[in-house]
C-alpha cells in the first residue's frame, strides 16, 4: 500500500537530518573498524597545527614586505594580480611566478590588505597540509602512522616558520604533498586520472616556485614507473600522458606573458632580458644550482653566494645555507631547520624496505616507502650541494616527506619486533641516535632550556632499552608499543621546543629562520649577513615602515609624496624594492622599484625614465636611502651584468640610456648613468625643512630638461 499523504511528507523532512546526521557520525567516529579514539586525536592534531600556526600571527607584521607589496598591488589591479606585479602602476614584477600570490590577493580584496589577510590563508594551507598528509599516509599505513606523519611535519621547526609566514614556500609544500596523494590514489586503484591530477597540482606548483616544484619529479617518476599497476607500456603511457598534462599547467601562464608584448606588461623581475624564460632557467633556475646567474651577478646583491661575476660574501656559492656539501643539511644554518628527525627518518627508510622485501611488486606500502624516501632523497642532494642562492628555510619541503617516513616507520619497527630481532635492534639505536643528534642541535642554543637536550636523551634510552629488552624476551606488544612511544615523545621534544620558540617571537624581512631568538642569530658556516640591529633577520625591514637599512622611512618624506603626487602614476621611483616596499605598505599607493628586489634588474634606462617623467606619470625620485626607503641593499643600485631591455619596465633605448644595471662596479654606465642623469638634471627635495635639500635624497624630475643627457 502506497504512502499516505500525513506519512509521506514526514518522510521527506526527515530524510534530509538522517543524511546529515549520518554525516557527522562518520565525521566523529571516521571509518568503519576505526576506533572511535582516531577522529578526535585527529582533530586534536590539527587543532594544535592550527593554534601554533596562528598563535600571535600579527606579531610577524606585514613578514617579507617585499611579497606584501606585492598582494597590495594586486588587490588594486586584476592586471598586477594576474603578472605577480611588485606595484599596482605594473611597473615590474616580483621575482618569483604568481600563484603564491593570488591567494593572498583574494584575501586581500575581501577582507583589506592587513598582517591577518595577508598571513592567515599561509597558517591555513599549514593546517591543510597535515591534513591532507594525514589522509595520504593513512590510505597506506593506517591511522595511526597517519596522525605520528600529520605531527612530526607540523612540528618542524622550518615548517612552523614558512606556514606563518607570505614566502612562496607555504602554497608549494602543500600542493606538492596534494600531489603526492592524487599519485598514491593512481598507484592504489590503477587509475590514469589521479596520475593524471597529480600531474596537474606539480604544474599549479610550477606557478608558485618554478623549478623548485620539479624536483619530485624524480621520486613521482621512478616510484609509477617501478611499482605503479599494469604492464610496461601502460605505465609508460600513463607517464606520457602526465607528462602533457604537467606541460599544460605548468605552462599555461607562461605562455601567456610570453606572448603578450613587452610594452602591454610589466617587466619580468628577476629576468636579465624581460623574458619569463630567462628568469625560469636562470635566477630562478639553474642559477640556485650552479650559481651562474645569466650574468647579472646577483650574488653580491640578493643572496651574497651566487656566483656570479659580483662574487659577493658567499664566495663561491655558500649563500645563507653555509657552504655546499654533505653535511650541509647538518650545519648550523639548516641543522635546526629540518635535521632533528633525519636520523629515525634513515631508519624508518631501512625497516619499511626490509619489512616489505618480499612482497608483491605492486605492494603499497613498498611504493609509499619509495616515494618518500626519493622525494626526500632528491631534495637532500639538490639543496646539500646547490652553490647558487640558497635559504635555509627552503627546507620546508623536506618536512612532509620527513613525517611520512617517521610514522609508517615507527608503525612498521614495531611490526617487525613480533617478527624478528632486527625491529628491536633497528628502533634500539635509531631513537637515541636521533636524541642524541637533537640534543647536539639544541647545544648550540645553551640558554636556550637548558637542561632539556639531557632529558631527552634519557627518554630515549629508557625507549631503546624497553624496545630491545621486548624484542630478545618477547614481551607483549603493548610493550614495544610503549616503548616506541616513549622514543617518539623524546625525539619530537627538542623541535617542539624550536617550533613553540618560532611562533612566540616575531619575524620578518627577505630571509626568515625558526628556533629562538639565540638561534636565529646566525651560527657560524652560515655566510647570512649580520648588520647591527638587522642580526637574525636578514635584510628585512618587513612591516610598515620598515626599511631594510636606512632605518624607517620618514613620515615627512610619506607626506610629501602624498601631498604633490597629483596625477601621477607612482608616488615616487626608488632605485630598488627594498625600502619602496615599505613606503608602498605605509601609503597604499604604486612605488616605481626601478631594479625590482635589490636593484640590479635591467628594468630602467635613462629613456624611459625621462619618458615617464615627461608623460607624468612620474615625478620623483629617491636616491640611495633618502631617509630610510628607497635604497638599494647598499643604498644604490645593483651592479650586475647587463641585459637587453623591453617593454615598458625597459624598452630598447633609442636615445642611448644605458641599461638600469648595464655596468660592472665602478664603470660608466648602468646605475651610474640613471642616477647620474637625476641628480644632474632632476630638482633636489628638502621634504624636511631642513633646509639641505641636496643631502634628502629625493629629487623633483617634473621640471627637468627632457633632451638632458
Amino acid at each position: 500500500m502506497g504512502e499516505d499523504v500525513v506519512t509521506r511528507p514526514r518522510r521527506l523532512l526527515s530524510e534530509p537530518s538522517a543524511t546529515v546526521a549520518a554525516g557527522v557520525r562518520r565525521l566523529l567516529r571516521g571509518r568503519a573498524g576505526e576506533g572511535l579514539w582516531l577522529r578526535p586525536a585527529l582533530v586534536g592534531v590539527l587543532v594544535l597545527t592550527a593554534a601554533l600556526y596562528i598563535w600571535g600571527l600579527d606579531r610577524n607584521g606585514y613578514a617579507n614586505s617585499y611579497y606584501s607589496a606585492a598582494v597590495l598591488a594586486g588587490t588594486k589591479s586584476w592586471k598586477a594580480f594576474f603578472f605577480g606585479s611588485f606595484d599596482a602602476g605594473n611597473f615590474i614584477t616580483v621575482d618569483k611566478p604568481p600563484a603564491s600570490l593570488w591567494l593572498m590577493d583574494l584575501s586581500g580584496r575581501i577582507f583589506g590588505v592587513s598582517s591577518w589577510s595577508l598571513l592567515l590563508p599561509q597558517a591555513l594551507l599549514g593546517v591543510a597540509t597535515a591534513g591532507v598528509l594525514f589522509a595520504t599516509v593513512r590510505r597506506v599505513a593506517g591511522p595511526v602512522a597517519g596522525l605520528i606523519a600529520a605531527l612530526v611535519a607540523a612540528l618542524t621547526p622550518v615548517a612552523v616558520l614558512m606556514f606563518r609566514f607570505n614566502n612562496p614556500d607555504a602554497l608549494l609544500t602543500f600542493l606538492l604533498v596534494a600531489a603526492a596523494w592524487a599519485l598514491l590514489r593512481s598507484l592504489e586503484t590503477g587509475r590514469t586520472r589521479w596520475l593524471l591530477i597529480s600531474a596537474a597540482i606539480v604544474g599549479l606548483a610550477f606557478l608558485t616556485k618554478y623549478l623548485a616544484a620539479y624536483i619530485v619529479l624524480p621520486a613521482f617518476i621512478l616510484t609509477y614507473l617501478l611499482l605503479g599497476p599494469g604492464g610496461w607500456l601502460r605505465r609508460i603511457g600513463q607517464l606520457l600522458g602526465a607528462a602533457a598534462v604537467l606541460v599544460v599547467s605548468s605552462g599555461w601562464w607562461v605562455a601567456v606573458a610570453e606572448a603578450i608584448p613587452a610594452a602591454a606588461r610589466p617587466f619580468i623581475g628577476g629576468s636579465t632580458n624581460n623574458s619569463v624564460l630567462n628568469l625560469i632557467f636562470g635566477y630562478d633556475g639553474f642559477g640556485r644550482i650552479t650559481g651562474a646567474l645569466g650574468g647579472l651577478g646577483r650574488g653580491a646583491v640578493r643572496g651574497f653566494g651566487g656566483g656570479g661575476p659580483a662574487g659577493g660574501f658567499g664566495g663561491g656559492g655558500g649563500g645563507f645555507g653555509g657552504q655546499p656539501g654533505l653535511l650541509r643539511l647538518f650545519n648550523s644554518d639548516l641543522g635546526g631547520e629540518i635535521s632533528w628527525l633525519l636520523p629515525l627518518a634513515a631508519a624508518a627508510l631501512v625497516a619499511g624496505f626490509w619489512l616489505y622485501r618480499r612482497s608483491p611488486r605492486t605492494n603499497l606500502a613498498r611504493a609509499s616507502y619509495l616515494l618518500w624516501g626519493l622525494w626526500l632523497g632528491t631534495h637532500a642532494v639538490v639543496f646539500s650541494f646547490a652553490s647558487g642562492i640558497f635559504h635555509p628555510y627552503y627546507a620546508v619541503v623536506m618536512a612532509p616527506a620527513v613525517g611520512a617516513l617517521v610514522g609508517p616507520g615507527v608503525v612498521d619497527l614495531w611490526r617487525l619486533h613480533s617478527r624478528s630481532l632486527a625491529g628491536g635492534l633497528i628502533g634500539a639505536v635509531a631513537l637515541p641516535l636521533t636524541a642524541w643528534w637533537g640534543s647536539q642541535l639544541l647545544a648550540r642554543t645553551p640558554d636556550f632550556m637548558p637542561g632539556l637536550g639531557t632529558a631527552e636523551l634519557a627518554l630515549a634510552a629508557i625507549a631503546a632499552a624497553l624496545l630491545l629488552a621486548a624484542a630478545v624476551f618477547r614481551w607483549r606488544a603493548r610493550v614495544a608499543a610503549a616503548a616506541l612511544g616513549l622514543g617518539l615523545v623524546a625525539v619530537l621534544v627538542g623541535p617542539s621546543a624550536y617550533a613553540v620558540a618560532t611562533a612566540g617571537r616575531a619575524e620578518q624581512g627577505a630571509i626568515p629562520s625558526s628556533g629562538p631568538a639565540t638561534a636565529a642569530a646566525f651560527g657560524p658556516g652560515g655566510g647570512r649577513f649580520v648588520v647591527g640591529d638587522y642580526a637574525g633577520q636578514g635584510f628585512g625591514g618587513g612591516g610598515l615602515g620598515g626599511g631594510r637599512f636606512g632605518g624607517d622611512t620618514s613620515p615627512a618624506l610619506l607626506a610629501y609624496l602624498e601631498q604633490h603626487q597629483g596625477k601621477a602614476t607612482w608616488l615616487v621611483a626608488t632605485a630598488s624594492a627594498n625600502g619602496g616596499d615599505s613606503i608602498e605598505l605605509a601609503t597604499g599607493r604604486p612605488v616605481l622599484a626601478m631594479g625590482g628586489f635589490s636593484g640590479s634588474d635591467p628594468a630602467m634606462t635613462v629613456a624611459r625614465l625621462k619618458q615617464l617623467v615627461s608623460s607624468g606619470q612620474l615625478r620623483y625620485v629617491l636616491v640611495g636611502g633618502g631617509g630610510g626607503g628607497g635604497g638599494g641593499r647598499f643604498g644604490s643600485f645593483g651592479d650586475g651584468g647587463a641585459g637587453p631591455a623591453g617593454g615598458p619596465g625597459g624598452g630598447g633605448d633609442p636615445a642611448g640610456g644605458q641599461p638600469f644595471a648595464g655596468a660592472a662596479p665602478g664603470a660608466a654606465g648602468g646605475s651610474q648613468t640613471v642616477m647620474t642623469w637625476v641628480t644632474q638634471n632632476c630638482k633636489a627635495v628638502d621634504y624636511s625643512g631642513s633646509g639641505s635639500a641636496s643631502s634628502s635624497g629625493l629629487y623633483d624630475c617634473s621640471s627637468a630638461v627632457i633632451g638632458a643627457s
